[in-house]
């Protein structure tokens, strides 16, 4: 032989293919004896058995070993019948099982079939065709079953994902008739407002008053800025959902912007007589905020506050600096929120049970806490009916810088 062939030979992939690892749990040595011959017989490589006398003992094989097949007695001095297989079928789901048993249990060996196990032998029948052909169409019914199992899977996760698809798909769609309806109920007012004070001063403005006339254009000023707000509060629910709700920090005088804000929201609370009483606790230290964010934040609960107190009623507005954290908290003394609202209070659209005729969007907490969150912040509300609420809002001094929620002006 040349030097070139024994080269190309010893290249050759080996093509004698891996024989059948099987695990035999039978704990008579004859019988167990009987099968090994049996299948050396038919190919003395085609399959490779392993025998263990006691459940228990195959099963820890099995934890060591991988094997393709598991020839089962259903007599064991540890386990009797339907029991073993239930054992290995639930530790072992994709192992293929075929039951060896005697005449008589016939019936035992069908039901164990139904409880997973792929086929069964009565022992007394058992030659090289019978046990050759009831292992290889164990192992491909096996694969078959598992195969089946599988696109069962991914059908069932394809149809959970187009459930949750058109879930939200509803949500969606619900969201936007809320949106109608909130618009065009809330808008009415303040346009026919609008509308009716314009109407006034341009067809009866010679009757009027200057006291009259300086009132009608409070009213407009009032109603103008109220659409505007209604548009805000829906624009920015839109962004709360989007990666373009961000935290943009600036410097900010915050015992100042505080103030400011509880000036301009007195002159809406000077109709009710109410008062906003504004206490810094200490040095505030001068740090970033988002100011948009803030005002939303700080504006809707004062302005719940002022809402939903009676008339001559006081609103506590207090600033406490504390480490690496800033407190806000705002208590009023108005009508409370009912237990059974209080899971639903930052959910959009969602209003106490208990407002009656105030008027209000029901956007107003989502808002705050996705403002809140933005800031990295917690928010916690206490509220009780006729006693009061109080909300207090912890947002951090420091802010993490690589943070892509988080962008410093």
């Amino acid at each position: 032989m040349s030097e070139s062939s024994v080269g190309v030979s010893s290249l050759q992939p080996n093509t004698q293919p891996k024989p059948i690892k099987i695990l035999l749990i039978e704990d008579d040595v004859v019988e167990a004896r009987l099968i090994r011959e049996i299948l050396k017989n038919f190919n003395p490589n085609q399959f490779c058995l392993t025998h263990e006398k006691r459940l228990q003992w195959g099963v820890n094989r099995l934890r060591q070993e991988q094997f393709e097949l598991i020839l089962l007695d259903l007599t064991l001095p540890d386990s009797q019948g339907l029991a073993s297989v239930e054992l290995l079928v639930k530790n072992f789901p994709h192992l293929p099982i075929v039951v060896l048993t005697n005449t008589n249990d016939n019936q035992l060996a069908v039901e164990a079939v139904r409880q997973g196990a792929q086929d069964y032998l009565v022992k007394r029948t058992i030659n090289i065709d019978v046990l050759v052909r009831s292992i290889q169409y164990a192992i491909e019914r096996q694969k078959a079953a598992d195969i089946l199992r599988e696109t069962n899977e991914n059908l069932m996760k394809q149809i959970r994902e187009k459930t949750t698809e058109l879930m939200k798909a509803k949500e969606i769609n619900h969201f936007k008739s809320e949106l109608v309806s909130m618009f065009s109920h809330d808008f009415r007012s303040p346009i026919t407002t609008v509308l009716s004070c314009t109407e006034l001063l341009q067809n009866r403005s010679d009757c009027l008053s200057e006291e009259k006339k300086v009132y009608l254009f409070q009213m407009l000023r009032s109603a103008s800025k109220n659409m505007v707000q209604l548009l805000d509060e829906v624009l920015l629910v839109g962004k709360t959902d989007s990666d373009t709700f961000q935290c943009n920090l600036t410097p900010l005088d915050l015992e100042l912007f505080c103030l400011e804000l509880v000036e301009e929201l007195q002159f809406n609370a000077d109709k009710k007589q109410i008062q906003i009483v504004f206490n810094a606790q200490g040095k505030i230290p001068q740090t970033d905020w988002d100011k948009s964010l803030l005002r939303h934040i700080l504006g809707n609960l004062l302005a719940n506050a002022i809402k939903y107190s009676s008339e001559g009623d006081r609103v506590q507005f207090d600033l406490i600096p504390q480490e690496q954290v800033m407190i806000f908290r705002i208590q009023d003394w108005g009508i409370g929120i009912p237990l059974k609202d209080h899971q639903y209070l930052f959910e959009p659209f969602h209003r106490a049970s208990n407002v009656g005729r105030i008027p209000g969007t029901g956007l107003g907490l989502a808002i705050v806490k996705s403002c809140v969150e933005a800031h990295q912040g917690s928010i916690k509300l206490d509220s009780q009916v006729n006693i009061g609420t109080t909300v207090t809002v912890t947002l951090p001094l420091l802010f993490v810088v690589d943070n892509p929620a988080v962008k410093h002006s």
